[in-house]
């Protein structure tokens, strides 16, 4: 069951209403960086979590902060939206060369769709649609996946800062910086907590690694030509991660052979020159031909 305030859950004024600015709040609501997807993310964590309650109830009380932002968000579009004198946003646009440069005004569906309110969209008006809300059932690998998705949400967070001049906007991006901070150590804190990254590796560590080709589970295929360098760092020599292991360099070479299909199936109607096995020999196919003219 949810509860709601109907306070915001941080003060969100705007001094200065800017519709461009308005625009650019959008990706931090429905970008693939923004509050909409962390918000269902957490959420479906949650819903369908298993094993120690705690971790379930702490993916629910996150996700439904995360509503909350949403709604600081949505009324700082709303009045973003409610309008300035054409003289002060021509002045904003020329102080800020940035502003100028990536924004020709509002988004027009903010007005046409929306009646001066926000979008469940991003910044080019595409509508969130979920593609980017993971939920695996594996607790670590939702936890790497909520430290990620807090972590491009700061860096959004911190670039929106540096394109606003209003007070009252960089005050509510301050705070949801110092939020996505938290987020982001609470989330390493379960992987912490359940054992820190060597423990849990690899991800799902209740996998046999027996059951892997295990001569390559610790080799860094290097790709390039000869003559390209390999990156070389901590990945390719020392122990490994996961401890089980050395990191080594290996050159890519193929393992298999060259790929053999069958023939197309008759069913799915490819051409008649298609018709052949990956060794030249002909598939039997009945070519139709149109009926003599003279036919009745």
């Amino acid at each position: 069951m949810f509860y709601h305030d109907s306070k915001l859950q941080y003060p969100v004024t705007v001094q200065t209403p800017d519709p461009r600015f308005a625009r650019l709040l959008q990706q931090a609501i429905g970008g693939v960086e923004g509050e909409i997807r962390v918000c269902l993310q957490y959420l479906f964590q949650s819903f369908g979590a298993r094993g120690p309650v705690k971790y379930r109830d702490l993916l629910m009380e996150t996700g439904t902060e995360e509503i909350s932002h949403i709604q600081m968000l949505a009324t700082a579009v709303a009045l973003n939206l409610e309008g300035a004198p054409a003289s002060e946003q021509e002045a904003a646009a020329a102080h800020n060369p940035v502003v100028a440069a990536v924004m020709g005004g509002m988004d027009p569906r903010q007005y046409l769709s929306a009646g001066m309110a926000a979008l469940p969209s991003d910044a080019n008006g595409v509508p969130f649609d979920a593609s980017h809300v993971y939920a695996s059932g594996n607790l670590v690998a939702d936890m790497y996946a909520n430290v990620t998705a807090e972590a491009t949400g700061r860096v959004l967070a911190c670039r929106l800062l540096e394109l606003t001049d209003d007070p009252g906007m960089k005050d509510m991006l301050r705070f949801l910086i110092a939020r996505d901070t938290m987020h982001q150590q609470q989330w390493l804190a379960v992987i912490e907590e359940l054992g820190g990254a060597q423990a849990n590796l690899p991800i799902p560590n209740s996998f046999d690694v027996g059951e892997e080709i295990r001569e390559v589970s610790d080799d860094f295929v290097s790709t390039g030509l000869d003559g390209v360098p390999i990156p070389e760092g901590r990945w390719s020599s020392g122990p490994s991660l996961d401890g089980l292991g050395e990191f080594r360099v290996r050159k890519a070479s193929p393992l298999g052979d060259k790929p053999q299909l069958a023939p197309p199936m008759p069913q799915g109607y490819a051409q008649v020159q298609q018709m052949a096995g990956a060794d030249g020999t002909r598939q039997d196919q009945t070519i139709r031909t149109a009926p003599d003219s003279d036919q009745s």
